[in-house]
């Protein structure tokens, strides 16, 4: 085999691997919030944020 192909095949198999963590994590956050809806986040964003936390006013 040639470095081009050596190169290609590590790029695949490298993103692959990211791939499979990420969604081996989300898989983790989603069973620990004991629901594999997207965070409140994502669901609420545009309303009023929240009130600042007290001693934390700048």
């Amino acid at each position: 085999m040639n470095n081009e192909v050596l190169i290609l095949i590590l790029a695949i198999t490298t993103l692959g691997i990211v791939i499979g963590v990420a969604l081996w994590q989300r898989a983790r956050v989603a069973s620990k919030k004991n629901d594999p809806e997207r965070s409140a986040f994502t669901k609420d964003h545009g309303e009023a944020p929240r009130q600042n936390r007290p001693g934390t006013e700048h």
